[in-house]
């Protein structure tokens, strides 16, 4: 039987009982308890509940992220605390929802700080019974204070992340928790939140404002409670119902006609990959993942796949309604109850016919970009899956080069300052996001059914999505010693083993 046939008939013939069981061939993950079947919408189990997912309010006034408060009181100096903790949101009037929260809000407070700063963030693990950590994804800091796996916050305790901004780190970057076996659910439960080093010059004229947009999913049962993941949320990522942003659903933004806003969007989804479009507006790309791009770059559509951030200048030129809307994207499913990603409305934007204050230009060019150079080694990194059935159920697991994560096992050993081309190469029967931790890397080609491609432009990128089928071949230089993660970035397949560690030696 062709293999993709295998996955789909063995994932329903494990389901056609009351309940499945996923066995993760990782530490402390094979006690995990037996998940629900899958059926409904989006492969949701809803039988037990009688109805289809809560209706949420929309249209309510965009609410900018709250500032973390810094307490440093000088200059060049970050100070604050994080503590993540049970609370509750109100997503539907009347009913509350247990949540996981930094500060008491999700998303978590927004962090901006400047390139030369000292950051020092005291974090309290509030989570009753379960360990965690605060992961800086994509930022530039050492090794031990990368909030990896290996370097849990006990329940209850407090740990104290200190790190130096560099010059040229001026990027959108974010956080959320690293334990291992508990990513996913401690970030679907709320545990994100945005983290922008701002640039001590920054090009992009200040009339723009400066606006996140962080784009997180969920699901809601009947009772306003989250329900638990299915065996199609560990096989696929979990997917909620609705897409926020800022915590809303569908929220509005009153800008006046000829307007330009700048615009920082984040996928901080576990799983849902955003095809993007704006209606009645001109995008423009002014900067990826590790900060601006050498000179911005017209769109009409974007891809975020999880993880992904994307800068983006918006020019409201016509009165009338802009709508931030999702496009289609096939993106690979196992099982049934794929979700439809067509058509939702993120974001509306009510341009009204008064004009805006004129707006200066946008600058033709924002920064220059070194190419990182002749590689001196070369790696390759294959994507597959694996199910098979058992005694007890099934067991599945996506995996790097023919192995799952272990903690104990360095994969690779790489030198510091050292350029290297990585192949990352995707065999199995969706799509991945591949993250690096510790360093930002230049993707310089892609190939797909034998055809090869550059990309549209030079950036800086944390995160990469690699298509099923595709190949996806980049440079990248390590320069803090130490140990750190690779791993795709569907939450659930990072549990399931698709992730590893890279040694980073002097």
């Amino acid at each position: 039987m062709h293999r993709r046939g295998f996955l789909v008939a063995g994932l329903a013939a494990a389901l056609s009982g009351s309940r499945a069981l996923a066995q993760m061939k990782m530490d402390g993950m094979s006690d995990m308890d037996s998940m629900p079947g899958m059926g409904g919408h989006a492969g949701h189990d809803m039988g037990a509940m009688g109805q289809g997912p809560a209706a949420l309010p929309e249209g309510e006034a965009l609410r900018e992220l709250p500032l973390l408060a810094n307490e440093a009181g000088r200059q060049g100096v970050f100070k604050a605390r994080l503590a993540a903790e049970a609370a509750t949101a109100r997503f539907v009037a009347d009913q509350d929802t247990p949540i996981l929260a930094y500060n008491g809000m999700s998303p978590g407070p927004l962090i901006e700080a400047y390139e030369g700063d000292h950051v020092e963030i005291t974090f309290a693990n509030r989570i009753a019974g379960e360990p965690s950590t605060i992961h800086w994804h994509g930022m530039p800091v050492p090794a031990d204070q990368d909030g990896n796996p290996m370097d849990p916050v006990a329940a209850g305790a407090d740990r104290v992340y200190a790190f130096e901004l560099p010059e040229g780190s001026a990027g959108s970057y974010w956080y959320h928790p690293h334990p291992h076996g508990r990513t996913a659910e401690q970030v679907y439960r709320g545990l994100a939140g945005a983290f922008v080093v701002k640039a001590k010059a920054d090009p992009v004229p200040a009339e723009y404002g400066d606006t996140v947009l962080m784009f997180t999913d969920l699901r809601l049962a009947a009772d306003g409670s989250m329900p638990d993941s299915t065996m199609a949320d560990l096989m696929n990522g979990r997917v909620g119902d609705h897409v926020l942003v800022n915590g809303q659903k569908n929220p509005r933004l009153a800008v006046g006609t000829g307007a330009k806003r700048r615009l920082r969007l984040y996928n901080a989804t576990n799983a849902r990959f955003l095809r993007l479009a704006f209606a009645n507006t001109a995008m423009t790309v002014i900067g990826s993942d590790g900060g601006l791009l050498e000179k911005p770059v017209a769109a009409d559509e974007i891809l975020l796949s999880p993880a992904e951030r994307v800068e983006l200048v918006v020019a409201f030129d016509r009165s009338g309604t802009a709508t931030l809307t999702t496009l289609d994207y096939d993106r690979g499913w196992m099982g049934p109850g794929r979700p439809a990603e067509a058509g939702q409305m993120l974001l509306t934007v009510d341009v009204s016919d008064t004009p805006a204050e004129a707006m200066p230009p946008l600058p033709e060019r924002l920064r220059q970009i070194a190419p990182l150079g002749a590689p001196t080694v070369s790696r390759r990194l294959v994507f597959t899956e694996t199910m098979a059935m058992n005694a007890t159920g099934m067991e599945m697991g996506f995996l790097i080069n023919g192995k799952t994560f272990d903690m104990a096992r360095v994969d690779i050993v790489a030198k510091a300052g050292e350029t290297e081309l990585w192949e990352i190469v995707n065999q199995a029967d969706m799509d991945h996001p591949f993250h690096v931790h510790g360093t930002q890397f230049q993707v310089i080609e892609r190939e797909r059914g034998g055809k090869a491609s550059k990309p549209a432009y030079l950036a800086w990128k944390d995160t990469v999505n690699v298509a099923r089928g595709e190949t996806v071949r980049l440079l990248i230089r390590q320069e803090r010693p130490g140990p750190r993660m690779y791993h795709c970035h569907i939450l659930e397949h990072e549990q399931l083993g698709m992730m590893g560690i890279v040694d980073v030696q002097v």
